[in-house]
Order: C-alpha cells, then sequence, then structure tokens
C-alpha cells in the first residue's frame, strides 16, 4: 500500500453493527458514548488500530500521531446503537462503504470492550485474586465472544512467529498453513501480519481446496498489542484480552497444537511462557505438541534458541518441543499425529475438546506484570530457582522489550528515561545479549530495523 493511500482519511462515516448489538444495555452504551471515560479511551484506541489494517507500521506512538484528529462516537438508539467516526484511515473503506470484514473487527472489539469493563471493573463479576478464577475469567470472555465451541472438534491449531520477518519466512508460513488447511485444521494466531497472517493465508487454500466452509481463523489480541499489530483481514473471529497474561493463557487453554515460526522477543517470550507451562511437574501428563519451525534459510533461527534455552533451562527442554526445518507437509503430518493423543488423552479423562480446563497455569504466568523500568530491573534472572520459575522470568523480560519496542506506554517510557535494565549472572546475561544482539542485527525487532535504538540494556548482578 502506498504512503499516499495509507495517509488519507475519511472525514465522517456512519457505521452501524453487521448483526444486532441490542443486547448491549443502555448503561454500556452510555458508557462508551462519554469521551472522557476511560473506556471510551481504550475503544478509540482499538478502533483505530482495527481501521488501520493493511498499514504496515509497529510503532503504535507513531500511529496515535498520524491520526491525532481520529474520533470515533457511539450513539445509543432504541434499536441498538451507532457509530460516528471522523478522520478514520480511508483504507479501511471502498468507494465510500466499510470493508466488511473490518466491519466486524471493529464491532467485535466494541463486543470485548464492553463485556470485559462492565463485568470486570463495574460489576467485579471476576475473581481475579485466585488461579481458578482467572481462568474462569479468560473462559467467560472467549465464551463471549462465541470462541469456545461446545460441539468442536480438537483441530484447532496455534501459530505463533514474528511480524517483521523476511520474505522466504513469510511464505514458508504460507505454505505450513497450507498444508494444516489440507488437513482440515483450524488456525489461531495473534491476528497480525508476517507469521500471524501468513499460516492463515495458506489455510484458506488449503480449506477452498477441501470445500471447508465451517473454517475458523481467530485472531486473539489485548490492547496494548493490537495497536501495533492491527488484525488482519482473513480474520474471521477477533477476540481482544484484557492483558497479554490473559491473552497467552487463551491461546493454550484453546490449542490442540501449537507452531511456532521464527520472531523475535515476542516470540521468544510466547516459547517462554509454553516451557514454564510444560515444564512444571503439575503439567507433566498433560499433551501439548509444540513444533518449531523454519525454512531451510532460516534453520540457524532456532539453533540459536534452542542453544538459548538449553544453557539457561537445561537440556531437559528438548522434551517439551521439536524442530522441523524445511518441511511443511511434515510439520502438518507430525501435528496430525499428534493431536490424535491430545484427543485420545481429553477422551479418557472426560475433558473438553474446547477449552483446555487440564492445564495449570501458576501466578507468575497469570499476574499482569506491568512493565516499567523499576519493575524490569527487579526481575530475578538467576539460575538459583527451578526451570519453569526462571522461564517465567525469563517471559516477564522478553515481555518488557516488546512493550519497548512497539507498545505505545513502552515507547513512550524509553523516550523519558532511557533503556530498561536487565540485571542478571554473567553468564546468563552473556547469554541472552549474544540472542539479542542476534535478533537485532536479523532485523527481528522491528518492521523497519535502519533506525532500531534498543530499549535494553544488560548487566551483570554483583
Amino acid at each position: 500500500m502506498t504512503a499516499e493511500k495509507i495517509n488519507q482519511k475519511m472525514p465522517y462515516a456512519v457505521i452501524r453493527p453487521l448483526q444486532s448489538l441490542d443486547l448491549l444495555s443502555q448503561r454500556e452504551m452510555t458508557s462508551l458514548a462519554t469521551t472522557d471515560q476511560e473506556i471510551h479511551k481504550l475503544f478509540r484506541r482499538c478502533a483505530l488500530a482495527v481501521l488501520n489494517t493493511g498499514d504496515d507500521t509497529d510503532d503504535a506512538s507513531e500511529l496515535f500521531s498520524r491520526y491525532e484528529d481520529f474520533e470515533i462516537r457511539v450513539v445509543p438508539e432504541y434499536r441498538g446503537l451507532k457509530l460516528e467516526i471522523e478522520n478514520a484511515p480511508s483504507q479501511a473503506f471502498v468507494d465510500g462503504r466499510m470493508i466488511t470484514g473490518i466491519r466486524a473487527h471493529l464491532f467485535a472489539a466494541l463486543r470485548d470492550i464492553v463485556y470485559i469493563h462492565h463485568k470486570l471493573v463495574q460489576q467485579l463479576r471476576f475473581d481475579l485474586e485466585s488461579r481458578e478464577g482467572i481462568s474462569d475469567a479468560v473462559f467467560r470472555i472467549l465464551r463471549n465472544a462465541d470462541a469456545v465451541k461446545s460441539d468442536g472438534k480438537p483441530r484447532l491449531v496455534v501459530c505463533w512467529g514474528g511480524h517483521s520477518i523476511s520474505r522466504a519466512e513469510y511464505d514458508f508460513t504460507k505454505q505450513v498453513g497450507y498444508e494444516l488447511g489440507l488437513r482440515d485444521f483450524d488456525i489461531a494466531t495473534g491476528c497480525g501480519p508476517g507469521a500471524m497472517k501468513g499460516p492463515m493465508k495458506g489455510a484458506a487454500i488449503g480449506h477452498a481446496k477441501q470445500l471447508n466452509t465451517e473454517r475458523r481463523y481467530i485472531g486473539i489480541s489485548e490492547p496494548g498489542i493490537i495497536t501495533a499489530e492491527s488484525p488482519n483481514p482473513i480474520v474471521n473471529e477477533l477476540v481482544i484480552m484484557p492483558d497479554i497474561e490473559k491473552r497467552l493463557e487463551a491461546f493454550v487453554r484453546l490449542a490442540h497444537g501449537i507452531v511456532v515460526f521464527p520472531g523475535g522477543v515476542g516470540t521468544a517470550e510466547e516459547i517462554l511462557y509454553l516451557l514454564c507451562l510444560k515444564m512444571h511437574p503439575a503439567n507433566a501428563d498433560i499433551p501439548l505438541p509444540v513444533i518449531m519451525a523454519a525454512p531451510e534459510s532460516s534453520a540457524s533461527y532456532f539453533h540459536q534458541l534452542d542453544e538459548f534455552l538449553c544453557s539457561t533451562l537445561g537440556d531437559q527442554v528438548r522434551e517439551h518441543y521439536e524442530i522441523v526445518v524445511g518441511d511443511p507437509a511434515g510439520v502438518a503430518r507430525k501435528l496430525k499425529r499428534a493431536i490424535k493423543g491430545v484427543r485420545k488423552r481429553r477422551i479418557e479423562q472426560q475433558e473438553s475438546f474446547s477449552f483446555n480446563w487440564g492445564l495449570q497455569v501458576d501466578d507468575e504466568l497469570q499476574q499482569p506484570f506491568h512493565v516499567t523500568h523499576e519493575t524490569m530491573a527487579k526481575l530475578d534472572l538467576s539460575s538459583d530457582q527451578q526451570p519453569h520459575e526462571l522461564a517465567a522470568a525469563l517471559r516477564r523480560a522478553f515481555s518488557g522489550l516488546v512493550a519497548g519496542n512497539v507498545k505505545d506506554f513502552g515507547i513512550r517510557a524509553i523516550a523519558e528515561r532511557g533503556p530498561f535494565l536487565l540485571q542478571g549472572e554473567q553468564a546468563l546475561m552473556n547469554r541472552m545479549g549474544a540472542l539479542l544482539e542476534q535478533f537485532v542485527a536479523d532485523g527481528r525487532m522491528k518492521i523497519d530495523p535502519a533506525d532500531y535504538v534498543p530499549c535494553f540494556e544488560l548487566q551483570v548482578k554483583r
């Protein structure tokens, strides 16, 4: 898309939902109609991200600056509501009409933000103090979005990977998606570009060849990420979770298998989250197949990551994933066999196919990590703890680096106070430094790496 097209704006538009939203109460609609309320500000940020679909920027601050005159108003009506929009990105429209898929994403964002705000903030209906309560909240948000299907088969593959990847890597994700689609697997991703879009695009062709009309392309995001990674147009089920921790839990609760493609610090965060779960003694007997997949040209990516994981968490970490290089069909075949084991286990334990209640997700993975210079500096990055506990600490460190790279609040914090400081043992800092330097050298931190300035500084803790 040309810069001229991206910078154009739609001066005014009125949009109504594709399906009725008359289940919203007058109070819920009024809260969105009041522009000084926090819920309206949150919806405005997410709405701008949705309307910006097609723009390759991953800089949330730049997006807000470019569209500082953007406004969206919720107008309550007795039969439902309408949205009045000013100065929206023009690429969301064709001949003056909003693209239908973007329109659906816009009202999905409205649905989730209203539900979470009124159940969580106003009515205090969610218990966010206990492990069981948080998992229940994740389930209820997904159920409200109709992402949990009671009659679903075990065929949902979660695909993770970077938004800033090479053309060869992107094409590989499409090939894997195609092979998964031919085998009737549904796809869930973080809903953005790159490795989040490729598998869906490939699967769409595979599904079409199999005349699969019940295909699902689930995109799961959260407010801090969606502004830097707008939903790709293939997503037909968009869900916005309250924070990154509930987003990650939603993925693993829904997944029957996981494929990880090359990426940057966000992908490393996701891998560490997975390993913290899989290495936890309580989850030892729960099957959740994980395949790390890359094209031949990027074989070194997972070899470097594998070396980092083994040197920090121990060689036993390799029991929890498999690396496949240059074989898209092989990835799909391995997952198909492994997911048969998942199905068998769920039947034996009389567990749901649609939501993996059996996984134990501990506090360090559930409680939101509020990224600040102080919290980053206090992270315990030492080997004097259980492997799954170190994986959880490293996950938070990489989550902070994601914030410093692409999230609006993180970018502003770095601009005001300089890079985040991470402190730990010398051996661990050396390994982490080598991995991050390679990410920078390979352009995996930002879509445009030319002017990238690291948002982190590593220091040996004395």
